[in-house]
């Protein structure tokens, strides 16, 4: 693919992202995502033809990756595993807030929305969690901690459910609060 579809490609996933992680799995239509896009009918089915389901999933794999690498950049220069969770939770409050509160989770409106009806994205979200929770795995096992695998789960439900609650409120005192806890659970 050259440059230019390149391009093209890249501003349907924008605007797929943007789209569902505001609104969601429905407020990312087709004729919405070709609108905040700026791309014709055919680019989309050119670069995604399995349709809505294959650019849905292809948007929360890019949004899972980027957040991905955001958590191991921070894990590169944390000192211990609690200084990288709450980077986390802050980076994650810094843009939920800057967002105008629409952009929490990447993943979890659509995991909401999609688990019980659709197998094919609700194994996209599975895979993005499984992603996040294995960073927190390896360092917490590097720590020496004595039980990464069920701590690892516990910090990102305590993270994903703090990014909830702020998103609802349109505060970030749950992330806030849930740094402070992590210290005590860590």
């Amino acid at each position: 693919m050259g440059r230019k579809g390149d391009q093209t490609r890249a501003r349907l996933l924008d605007a797929t992202q943007e789209l569902i992680e505001a609104g969601g799995y429905s407020a990312a239509g087709l004729n919405q995502v070709i609108a905040a896009s700026g791309m014709p009918r055919g680019s989309l089915y050119f670069h995604f033809p399995g349709g809505k389901d294959h650019l849905v999933a292809e948007a929360l794999r890019r949004a899972g990756r980027e957040i991905e690498q955001a958590v191991r950049d921070l894990a590169d220069t944390a000192p211990d595993t609690v200084s990288l969770v709450t980077g986390v939770i802050h980076l994650l409050a810094d843009r939920l807030e800057a967002s105008g509160w629409r952009k929490g989770c990447p993943v979890a409106t659509v995991a909401l929305e999609m688990a019980a009806g659709n197998d094919a994205l609700q194994q996209v979200c599975a895979e993005v969690y499984d992603s996040w929770e294995a960073i927190l795995r390896e360092r917490l096992a590097a720590g020496g901690h004595p039980d990464a695998d069920d701590t690892a789960t516990t910090v990102l439900a305590l993270i994903e459910g703090a990014l909830l609650l702020a998103r609802a409120r349109r505060s970030r005192e749950p992330l806030d609060r849930a740094a402070r806890k992590v210290a005590a659970l860590l």
